[in-house]
């Protein structure tokens, strides 16, 4: 059974929305027609207003105009006008539409627009306390997985782009080093062990031709890849990677040599301490996150409880696998069986990239069975590029693109084998590809009728709540048939429930990095370089880490309330449909509309 701690019940929201009962029922009349036609223009303008200010949102939309050879403006002060944008069409939406006169979908859109000006606002004040540079999030390596994956080239003037965008890195970096300084003056610096992650990967980048004898460099390999492939003259390809190498020179590696040269200042000025409660308004900043990141008010205490409630749950449920496969001994020596036998860990990238192309192709056969609703985009799997492996998460995905330019992509960080355990490979794979991060964002994406906030935005807890409730689905699907790999499909749940625990502990509890360290080793099957890495993940991202367990948790309690109340009526596919065609919402709002849709018979 799983723990759906009381604490987890979400207050309904103040702001009211007709069920799909009452919704579904009313007929559209000419005023509403109307209003829904005015409302669409108003969120398409405010969508234009947006991308102009945004070079880098325009690529990944799959935008090539006047701005594809540009960057985001780093500085404070564009933050600034980004967040008063959107406090003013705010305004300007509550001073046109009444809601009452709105159709329901549109009543939807209405209010899900204002809770995301609303959120903004309550995460502005605290807009300095984000680190500039971590291992996670800094530009550094986020710049060239910018161009590398985003930064398509299909044309000669997309090579001049490509190009441009190399020249702009130099002030773009030095603007966002000059941020980086004036926060870490105000006291806001991540603690110090992240330095080097920073400093090894901005070395990456400037390692190889044109900057010394070696082979060509990462950027320089992918422009002379992407523009060979055009059909061009050779010379003016020549010229175009002369440009691009000459770019390289005077522009990338002055301003990464000046990022490494900060970095190794503020590295020996750097904090100990991990939480962001060392910071002035630390407190505040942490519950702000907690509630920007699972859409729930829960405190940090509620939200710590609920993970030492699921890892009893979960580790009772992996005691049965021990019996299932005759292991006599403790669940820490289970643990540590899992953690070292080397039957569990592959010895090539290519082998393990492989049995993942088998799982999502068995998977994909079967999703008609579960799914109305599938997604046109592809999907491609992609080991995590070697300039930014060592410091990179183990897994993640990048939406694909609403042209088609460009698939969905599972990237999988396979930098060492030994932190990639084979018994969590399935459960890895449902959740960031099908039915999980691919199938949801595939389908969001492709929600043509809803504006574009929708389409392209996103809730956390909604999102990676459907990613976690993907794992589990697999089993309820027939899969992880290996009794092993039903025990990596606990770990990862596992994983996440301990992830409430350790990431309240640390910036709330004021935990060390190594206690936090030493809590999953006792609690998890995990590696020790897994364990490592995650946490120093909790310790640059606080808040985000909980929105997984909390998210899975209340789609996993709607679902057993439709099974229950819907009996034989219950179809997967049409829960499935309830849950995933409104796009991203917050917990509250998925609660009222899959409570309206049980109402009208599933």
């Amino acid at each position: 059974m799983r723990i759906l701690a009381t604490a987890l019940l979400i207050a309904a929201s103040p702001l009211a929305i007709l069920s799909p009962t009452a919704a579904q029922s009313a007929p559209a009349t000419p005023a509403t027609q109307a209003n829904s036609a005015e409302l669409a223009a108003f969120f398409e303008q405010v969508d234009a207003e947006n991308l102009a200010a945004s070079p880098q949102g325009k690529a990944y939309r799959g935008i090539r105009d006047q701005d594809y050879g540009k960057w985001n403006d780093p500085s404070d002060a564009a933050e600034v006008a980004n967040f008063e944008r959107g406090q003013t069409a705010l305004a300007t939406m509550k001073a046109r539409f009444d809601p009452a006169r709105l159709s329901a979908e549109d009543r939807l859109s209405y209010r899900l627009f204002e809770y995301q000006a609303d959120r903004a606002a309550k995460a502005h004040p605290f807009r300095r306390n984000g680190y500039i540079f971590d291992q996670m999030n800094g530009a550094q390596s986020q710049m060239p997985a910018f161009l590398i994956n985003i930064h398509r080239v299909a044309t000669k003037s997309d090579a001049e782009a490509y190009v441009s965008r190399l020249q702009g890195i130099g002030p773009q970096l030095d603007g966002l080093i000059a941020e980086s300084q004036s926060r870490a003056q105000a006291g806001v610096m991540p603690p110090k062990w992240v330095y080097p992650f920073v400093i090894d990967d901005a070395r990456n980048v400037i390692k190889g031709a044109p900057f010394d004898s070696g082979a060509p460099s990462t950027l320089l390999a992918d422009l002379t890849k992407k523009i060979e492939a055009l059909d061009i003259p050779a010379a003016e390809k020549a010229a175009l990677i002369a440009q691009g190498s000459q770019a390289l020179l005077t522009s990338v590696k002055p301003s990464y040599e000046r990022l490494i040269a900060e970095m190794e200042r503020q590295q020996a000025i750097a904090p100990a301490e991990d939480g962001v409660w060392r910071l002035e308004n630390g407190a505040a900043y942490y519950a702000e996150r907690l509630a920007n990141y699972t859409t729930t008010d829960l405190s940090p205490d509620q939200v710590h409880q609920i993970g030492l409630d699921n890892v009893a749950r979960i580790h009772g449920e992996m005691r049965e696998i021990m019996k299932t496969v005759g292991f006599a001994g403790t669940l820490q020596e289970f643990f540590a069986f899992v953690r070292t036998d080397d039957r569990f860990y592959f010895t090539t990238r290519e082998e393990y990239l492989a049995t993942v192309d088998d799982k999502l192709k068995a998977m994909t056969a079967k999703l008609p069975e579960y799914f109305n609703t599938l997604p046109k985009a592809p999907l491609t799997v992609k080991a995590v590029e070697a300039f930014r492996e060592k410091s990179a998460g183990k897994a993640f995905y990048q939406s694909p693109a609403p042209d088609g330019s460009r698939p969905g992509t599972y990237y999988v960080n396979l930098y060492n084998l030994k932190d990639m355990a084979s018994t969590e490979l399935e459960a890895l794979a449902y959740h960031e590809g099908l039915p999980g991060h691919h199938l949801q964002r595939a389908v969001q994406t492709e929600l043509g009728d809803l504006p574009p906030f929708r389409r392209f935005g996103g809730v956390t807890a909604y999102t990676e709540g459907w990613g976690l409730y993907s794992e589990e689905l697999g089993k309820d699907m027939g899969f992880y048939v290996d009794p092993y790999s039903d025990f990596g499909r606990l770990g990862m749940e596992l994983w996440r429930a301990c992830r409430l625990v350790v990431d309240t502990g640390i910036h709330h509890k004021r935990w060390s990095r190594e206690e936090a360290i030493q809590y999953l080793t006792d609690n998890t099957p995990n590696p020790e370089g897994d364990i490592s890495k995650a946490i120093e993940r909790y310790v640059v991202y606080p808040g985000q880490a909980n929105a997984y367990m909390i998210g899975k948790l209340k789609i996993m309690e709607l679902r057993d309330r439709a099974q229950k109340a819907l009996g034989s009526k219950f179809q997967y596919g049409r829960f499935h449909d309830a849950v995933l065609k409104s796009g991203p919402v917050p917990l509250t709002v998925l609660e009222e509309r899959i409570d309206g849709w049980i109402a009208m018979g599933g």
